[in-house]
């Protein structure tokens, strides 16, 4: 029997493809980038909208030259604290639109003067209302709670965001060639690593760079779809303590893009294989899982998602799990 995850997971090639075929509002919001000077960019999101805001981070520091924090809503709903974001650009991510804490967030950002952009599956949303420039990903329903297609989306959107507004003509043709790759990485399987994570008691899922947010929602879908507790870190950061709990037991899932970060990436690897954990490579030469070969880092992070939804949506199946129901979540979350 066929999930809605997994059928939402294999239409993700097509939701691409969608978002290329009609992005004015990117190039709207891009151009009213380009129209101001700023001082700094704050991110917002949650979840996996938060990872995509982790990707967009990288992006937006490495092509735009702003510096970039990722803001806390509960500072405007909890603490209802002022904040300067007087030339800010500030950058909400949300699927639905709708968890009341973005939507006094970009309030709050755009009465202090900030440029404010949501990126958005539901162009109706409140949150698509509140900001002056909404845009919409196109990825249309989703059914199952563990979200997809419009995670691969809103990456999407940010990665051409970001190469409209930088004029960067390089990343541009990498993101216009996505359709193609993510459906050419449906191909891979990555059941590989299903038997040593069935076996552990906890894993690690480490990235860098243009990974991390991509590894951070890996480590969410496994924690929400098989209840396995993941954690995951940049390569820095993982040497920073949480490497002191990582062995037989607690395996690395390490993934690996082809750029300035792919050194660090394979010393760690190679590491902890000395030390006889588990590493299980994702990328480069060395993947356990195959590999679509390498284009632009930034992009190709994103094709890591569609076989590692699919593969987790059957590790669920296998445990008699309900990949499209996990306990205790519903599809919308409205926090405040």
């Amino acid at each position: 029997m066929t999930s809605a995850m997994a059928a939402e997971t294999r239409s993700i090639p097509l939701a691409a493809s969608d978002l290329l075929a009609e992005h004015a509002a990117i190039r709207d919001a891009a151009a009213a980038i380009c129209a101001r000077t700023f001082r700094f960019a704050m991110i917002a999101g949650r979840g996996s909208s938060g990872h995509a805001g982790a990707h967009l981070r990288y992006l937006v520091e490495t092509r735009l030259g702003l510096a970039v924090c990722e803001i806390a809503p509960s500072v405007f709903t909890a603490y209802a604290a002022p904040l300067d974001m007087r030339d800010a650009l500030f950058i909400a991510i949300s699927q639905s639109g709708q968890s009341p804490d973005m939507v006094m967030a970009v309030e709050a950002a755009r009465s202090a003067g900030a440029l404010t952009i949501a990126i958005v599956n539901d162009a109706n949303s409140p949150l698509a209302r509140a900001v002056a420039h909404p845009i919409p990903i196109a990825a249309g329903p989703e059914h199952s709670v563990a979200a997809t297609k419009s995670v691969t989306n809103s990456l999407l959107a940010g990665t051409l965001l970001v190469a409209l507004a930088a004029g960067d003509a390089t990343l541009l043709a990498a993101a216009t060639r996505l359709p193609e790759r993510l459906a050419a990485s449906l191909d891979l399987e990555w059941l590989a690593f299903a038997p040593t994570l069935a076996e552990a008691r906890a894993c690690f899922v480490v990235g860098r760079g243009y990974g991390l947010g991509v590894a951070r929602e890996i480590a969410l879908k496994l924690i929400e779809v098989v209840q396995l507790p993941a954690l995951a870190f940049s390569a820095a950061e993982f040497r920073h303590g949480p490497q002191a709990a990582a062995g037989q037991n607690v395996p690395l899932l390490v993934l690996r893009q082809q750029d300035e970060t792919a050194g660090d990436l394979d010393a760690l690897s190679a590491e902890f294989n000395s030390r006889a954990g588990k590493v299980l490579v994702i990328g480069g030469p060395a993947s356990g899982v195959g590999s679509i070969g390498d284009d632009n880092a930034a992009c190709d992070t994103i094709c890591m998602l569609p076989p590692a939804y699919l593969a987790i949506e059957r590790m669920a199946r296998s445990i008699a799990l309900d990949p499209d129901k996990p306990p205790n979540l519903s599809k919308v979350t409205r926090t405040f």
